[in-house]
């Protein structure tokens, strides 16, 4: 069975009650779940792992490394962590990014990620959809690389 990794990087475990007028009242928890019904209706399995700690989500991320696709918030190691960029494009697992709000409407320092470029896309500003929509997409990917390895 596939499997989709969902990595939630430094305080979005504090979702539901952290900032409620930027980042909604959905708690992490909530979002995990969510994400897990959306692929387990296509027969994909979810792992999920948040850590306020670089080296931990790095760590984690290196046991993962035969996942088939990455769902990545980096929070706010999104602006900061070379580390985490080089362990993403290390593992080599396709990914899209996202972002409960729109950086880009915030302030300055968060206008510069350093994921952007190496995810297939970004999401910024959709909340709780953004996740469910990476969801759909990361379910269409694998689809769409078995049918092309099956017809090979």
């Amino acid at each position: 069975m596939p499997t989709v990794l969902l990595i939630n990087g430094p305080n979005l475990n504090l979702l539901g009650s952290r900032e409620p007028e930027i980042y909604g009242s959905t708690t992490l928890k909530e979002i995990e779940e969510q994400v897990a019904s959306t692929l387990k209706k296509h027969e994909i399995n979810c792992k999920t792992f948040q850590s306020n700690s670089e080296g931990e989500l790095i760590d984690w991320l290196h046991e993962q490394r035969e996942a088939d696709f990455l769902l990545l918030n980096p929070g706010a190691f999104t602006h900061t962590s070379v580390g985490l960029r080089d362990a993403v494009l290390g593992v080599g697992i396709p990914f899209v990014e996202i972002h409960l709000s729109n950086v880009h409407k915030r302030e300055e320092f968060r206008h510069q990620s350093y994921f952007s470029d190496i995810a297939i896309g970004a999401l910024a500003g959709l909340g709780v959809k953004g996740y469910l929509l990476a969801a759909e997409f990361a379910v269409d990917f694998i689809k769409q690389k078995e049918n092309s390895q099956s017809s090979s």
